[in-house]
């Protein structure tokens, strides 16, 4: 299993732990009970970090990989903690003609993070997707729910800024 630690340390609460075990005890005896318990996770913590795998894992006596490999397979399951902006740059066949690839390095290199990163502070989190559904701004990105269109690498700098 790879690492999936990331810059950020996990920060799950006493009281996040014990709603995870609530949800598991209402879900144990239940077939199929793996899922539900993921997202039920995934809606308290934010992300599966590999503390959260291994409560799951042990409580429901299922091997540790079982839990990774449905996180790892399933798009709606994220290993990783979002920023409190996260940041979302549409690679889409209209964004990527029209240099959203460019666009992208230049936030990489703004808040000093790749794609699929979180910044240390977890102010910024930084993803690639592949529509956002507004193909006639390309090239798109997405700040939380802030959308910005017809973007050029020398406009990074100014949006990032303000939201340091």
């Amino acid at each position: 299993m790879p690492n999936t630690k990331t810059a950020v340390p996990f920060k799950g609460t006493k009281e996040q732990e014990e709603q995870l075990r609530e949800v598991i005890r209402q879900y144990k005896d239940v077939p199929g009970a793996t899922m539900p318990i993921m997202q039920a996770a995934q809606d308290i913590y934010g992300y599966l970090p590999e503390e959260v795998q291994i409560i799951i894992a042990e409580e429901l006596d299922i091997p540790l990989s079982e839990v990774y490999g449905v996180a790892s397979f399933y798009a709606q399951f994220t290993l990783n903690p979002k920023g409190k902006y996260r940041i979302s740059v549409c690679l889409g066949t209209a964004c990527y003609v029209k240099g959203s690839a460019d666009v992208l390095t230049a936030i990489e290199k703004n808040i000093g993070i790749k794609t699929g990163g979180i910044t240390p502070d977890g102010k910024f989190s930084l993803d690639a997707c592949r529509c956002v559904g507004a193909c006639g701004l390309a090239p798109v990105m997405m700040i939380n729910d802030d959308v910005y269109g017809r973007l050029t690498p020398d406009q990074i700098a100014p949006i990032l800024d303000k939201y340091k």
